[in-house]
């Protein structure tokens, strides 16, 4: 039986399916509260035990040039470049101000400028944002780091791919979509395969570590046959890794996406067909499905930290970097130190007001209890490495795992006898049929979810 008739049970996914957290954080953001205390963050960042650990940097850049009628993201859709001027300006004193709070020595060993999209920044300034960057923290080496930028290839020559790579940055990744012209129109992002390709080979000679895509399936006008299309050409452009998104559709959370006809949409057994498609030619093309909507070359960080069992998952996604503390700069950014999570000022006057008032931006955030902290990492560990072991969870909490998880153990039994999880010999495992299915399986350990509004998240497949 092949790789992908395992992995791919639709009488499974529509039975599971159901909306839920992608756990980029446990708790997730909507636990965040108004009334959170900038203080505990503080107290998180002058932690002594803290120096142990390597620095993760994320930067917001929320200009885009046009609007993508899909996108759910923090943005601002403006073609006056000006407005990137004071934006930067602020981002070099919130670094300075975040600076006073860490012990700066700690290298940096994982950065991101994430959208938006970062490149809507002159190459002067990206210039001067990167430098300014390495005067308040300790960057490494290019062999020690990994460094990353989201490009829109439409907003990205060759000479802008080149300046990015002596800059520092090293991994790319790129938003594609899809290379359907009828389906690029109705999502107001015309974006020429040439425009693609040119970007992904300067990437290559320009000595990139690592290239990624970002493609969507479930929009305007797709169907099985439109998207193998696109699988098919992307194969051939070979990046390291693909993110193959399901479209979620929440026109009264997102105006933008009322742009779109729904009628256009593809039909529920449409989208799981085209999964189905995304599964088999992938793996075919022989990438590894990491989880949920990742797929990378054997040979790329995120397979070789699975393999390990050293993958972890953060703000930005699945990452290698496990034992960072991250600071997240700029509107709505969110930085995780310690047992904190804080989230900048949303909206653009919000932060500019914070910041140049000589303050943080810090609007909310959460200290996380005990509990939260144990689930955190039953939910990381599942969601990355897809096992739990349980004497690693004992040994590390104090406590006896099948105690403390009775009730989510319990649960756990229809998917036992589903083929999704197998539970024996002190250890939960996801089993090739549940890989799909992480999301939900990591839900049950999430003693959130009967208190809050799961419609606020995607659909799980």
């Amino acid at each position: 039986m092949s790789t992908a008739s395992t992995l791919f049970r639709p009488d499974l996914l529509a039975r599971y399916g159901a909306n839920g957290p992608r756990y980029t954080s446990y708790p997730t953001a909507l636990q965040f509260s108004d009334t959170f205390d900038p203080a505990d963050y503080l107290r998180a960042a002058a932690d002594p035990g803290a120096s142990a650990t390597d620095l993760s940097l994320y930067f917001h850049i929320p200009f885009c040039d046009t609007v993508c009628f899909y996108c759910g993201c923090n943005k601002v859709a403006t073609k006056n470049r000006a407005h990137a001027r004071p934006y930067v300006d602020r981002l070099k004193r919130e670094m300075a101000l975040q600076a006073e709070h860490f012990d700066t020595r700690r290298p940096v060993s994982q950065l991101h400028w994430g959208g938006g999209t970062p490149t809507f920044l002159s190459h002067d300034e990206m210039a001067e944002l990167m430098a300014a960057t390495r005067e308040h923290f300790t960057l490494l080496p290019d062999a020690e780091s990994e460094y990353s930028i989201e490009v829109d290839p439409r907003e990205a020559s060759p000479d802008t791919i080149a300046h990015l790579r002596r800059l520092g940055f090293n991994r790319l990744s790129l938003g594609v979509q899809d290379f359907d012209l009828r389906v690029q129109q109705a999502i107001n992002r015309v974006q020429p395969l040439d425009l693609t390709a040119s970007v992904m080979q300067a990437a290559r000679d320009n000595g990139f570590h690592s290239i990624g895509v970002d493609l969507i399936y479930g929009l305007p006008h797709q169907t099985v046959e439109s998207f193998t299309r696109t699988l098919d050409t992307m194969i051939e452009l070979a990046p390291d890794r693909l993110s193959v998104f399901a479209y979620a559709h929440m026109p009264q959370l997102f105006k933008m996406q009322r742009q779109m006809d729904e009628a256009t949409l593809p039909a529920p057994d449409v989208r799981l067909a085209i999964l189905q498609r995304v599964v088999e030619r992938l793996t075919g093309a022989g990438y590894v499905y990491i989880g949920m909507d990742h797929f990378a070359l054997p040979t790329d960080e995120l397979a070789l930290a699975q393999a390990r069992r050293t993958l972890h998952r953060n703000f930005q996604g699945y990452s290698t970097r496990a034992e960072c503390d991250l600071i997240g700069f700029g509107a709505s950014s969110i930085g995780k130190v310690g047992d904190v999570y804080a989230q900048n000022a949303k909206d653009l006057p919000g932060y500019a007001a914070a910041i140049d008032a000589g303050k943080l931006a810090i609007a909310r955030g959460i200290r996380l209890t005990a509990d939260d902290r144990l689930r955190r990492d039953v939910i990381t560990q599942l969601m990355c490495n897809l096992e739990l072991r349980f004497d690693e969870f004992e040994a590390a909490y104090g406590i006896r795992f099948v105690n403390t998880f009775a009730t989510e153990l319990e649960r756990l039994r229809d998917y036992e006898r589903d083929g999704l999880v197998s539970l024996e010999s002190g250890k939960l495992e996801v089993l090739t049929a549940g890989r799909m299915l992480v999301r939900n399986i990591a839900m049950v350990f999430d003693r959130y979810l009967g208190t809050q509004t799961l419609t606020r998240f995607s659909r799980t497949v």
